[in-house]
């Protein structure tokens, strides 16, 4: 059995909470136009939109390597402004058993949330990839108060 672990961040966003949660949910495929160099692309495999079930894909890049990520979305909560997406597939599962990222956003702060279990001790925290999320979150922010 791994390590369970579980990181959170909040970062700032001073074009509200609700924007970035309505780029999250509604306008996902807009990522990697808004954050080309990190975000290469957003597909949708398993369903019509990103709702409870369907499947996404992200390619994005990691301190210059190419990475994927498969998730399915497992929960969305539009009153807490709340999106869970459970991994199932990707670079990240090599080095973890599971992976769950949270995101929520209020009025002024999107919060992060990974809940993890390495596959042995010797796995690092996720610090990179919630700087990555944040570093992402800031740039959707930029985007949206042009």
């Amino acid at each position: 059995m791994g390590v369970k672990g579980k990181l959170i961040a909040s970062v700032e966003v001073k074009c509200g909470g609700h924007l970035v949660h309505d780029i999250f949910h509604t306008k996902t495929h807009h990522i990697s136009s808004i954050c080309p160099s990190k975000i290469q692309s957003f597909e949708i495999h398993q369903g019509e939109t990103v709702k409870v079930g369907s499947v996404v894909n992200w390619k994005y890049n990691d301190d210059g390597k190419y990475k994927i990520s498969k998730q399915v979305i497992e929960a969305i909560d539009p009153q807490t402004k709340t999106i869970t997406w459970k991994l199932i597939g990707g670079d990240l599962l090599e080095l973890y058993n599971s992976f769950t990222i949270i995101t929520s956003c209020d009025h002024q702060w999107t919060t992060w949330t990974f809940v993890y279990e390495k596959k042995t001790e010797d796995i690092p925290e996720p610090l990179v990839l919630l700087g990555f999320v944040l570093n992402v979150t800031k740039d959707i922010e930029g985007h949206l108060l042009k």
